[in-house]
């Protein structure tokens, strides 16, 4: 049987990482970089050159939605006739007989027993040791060649210790969304427009593939320092506003409220009752203006507390909205425009991070771990930005949460930017 096969354009970059001669190429690369289209190709191209009958070619993916948009992708690349596709086992069979079977690392048990000839690891950094662990077993009877891809994620991970190593077998490659900007695959602009909008190290690991010694936190441990209280608070000034996150299942209800200068005034954290919490908020607040969980539950609560406080208004969290509040808040920690005391606030500051989803970026506490104080102190900093700084309020419960800028200034007062 003669295959003809016609490889898609790789820009230079793209193409020298990815294509690289080693047993083991690691390419650590920025967002929208092409990274997985070209391994897309580097897979193909082993399958239907060097494949055939019972041989098997496996992408792993960290979850089985990223496993998919990767299969969707290849049966779109794939000219029809030229393969069967199963999409309940998310394998594509080749003329030659080559499997080509698209799988999670979730549980990495599963991975093991087969001989794979060759494999990708698509966002490696997201996937867990145990799963390179498994799919390297794999590869020992063939002999067979990996490419391990994805987005920086730190120091503190397998992949940055992998791309390290001083071994002949392994290459390594950095590409940049500058690079992919300079051969036209993404507009320079829109990185422009992103390193706005994104906190430093985000959009550092995000866009230019430089890990932070921070790994996947979004405010900088050094930043989070900077803001505390040295002598806690000090009780002089009155609060301006509040923002108030309500339990859901274990968690805890936090209410922190800001001053004028933005520093902490407030810090109340409980477990107990609605109908006690919902009194507990009203003390608290009084007249003041409030930013206050609507998410769920919390729906019923603002609207009982609104009877007796119109200023108060609800948040909705969304995977969006928390990715705009996140950025805010890791703006105004960076910039140093808030403060606040030693504790509970920094713990859970210090332990958030984020992790880059072809969806989006998606922040949220360590499993396990509590992140009421970072959603309440969110919430405070964008009541402030908005009260204090333009004396309205822009929300309902239909609208989306529009970004909002940060710019630094000597009351240190967050302004909304039109």
């Amino acid at each position: 049987m003669t295959i003809t096969w016609h490889r898609p354009y790789l820009y230079p970059k793209q193409f020298d990482a990815i294509f690289a001669p080693e047993r083991i190429a690691v390419v650590e690369a920025s967002t929208k970089s092409g990274k997985t289209h070209g391994c897309i190709v580097w897979l193909t191209e082993k399958a239907l050159l060097e494949g055939k009958e019972g041989r098997h070619y496996w992408w792993i993916a960290p979850t089985y939605g990223q496993a998919k948009i990767a299969y969707t992708r290849l049966k779109l690349a794939l000219s029809k006739g030229t393969f069967k596709a199963n999409d309940t086992a998310m394998s594509v069979t080749l003329l030659n007989g080559a499997v080509m079977e698209f799988k999670t690392g979730e549980k990495p048990d599963h991975l093991y027993g087969e001989d794979v000839y060759a494999a990708v690891m698509d966002e490696a950094t997201r996937t867990r040791e145990e799963a390179w662990h498994a799919v390297r077993s794999t590869l020992t009877a063939t002999k067979g060649q990996i490419r391990i891809i994805g987005n920086v994620r730190g120091r503190r991970n397998w992949v940055y210790r992998m791309a390290r190593r001083s071994d002949a077998d392994v290459s390594y490659a950095r590409i940049t969304a500058l690079d992919a900007a300079e051969s036209g695959i993404i507009d320079k602009a829109e990185i422009e427009a992103a390193q706005r909008d994104l906190p430093t190290d985000v959009f550092k690991q995000l866009y230019l593939a430089e890990p932070a010694d921070d790994g996947g936190n979004p405010f900088g441990l050094d930043a989070i320092e900077r803001c505390v209280l040295p002598d806690g608070i000090d009780g002089d000034h009155p609060v301006v506003c509040y923002g108030v996150d309500l339990a859901k299942s274990y968690d805890w209800t936090v209410v922190i409220g800001l001053d004028h200068r933005g520093f902490v005034q407030t810090f109340e954290r409980w477990q107990g009752p609605w109908e006690a919490t919902v009194e507990r908020i009203q003390t608290i607040v009084g007249d003041k203006p409030a930013l206050v969980d609507a998410t769920g539950v919390g729906d019923p609560v603002v609207e009982r507390l609104q009877r007796t406080n119109r200023r108060i208004q609800g948040f909705k969290f969304s995977s969006l909205s928390k990715q705009q509040l996140m950025e805010g808040l890791a703006l105004a920690i960076q910039h140093g425009e808030i403060a606040y005391p030693e504790g509970p606030i920094v713990d859970e500051l210090s332990m958030f991070e984020y992790e880059y989803h072809r969806t989006g970026v998606r922040y949220a506490a360590p499993s396990g771990a509590h992140d009421d104080c970072v959603d309440s102190l969110g919430l405070a900093v964008l009541a402030f930005r908005d009260k204090v700084s333009t004396g309205y309020w822009p929300y309902n419960d239909d609208e989306t949460i529009e970004p909002l800028a940060v710019l630094p200034h000597a009351a240190g007062v967050m302004t909304k930017v039109h």
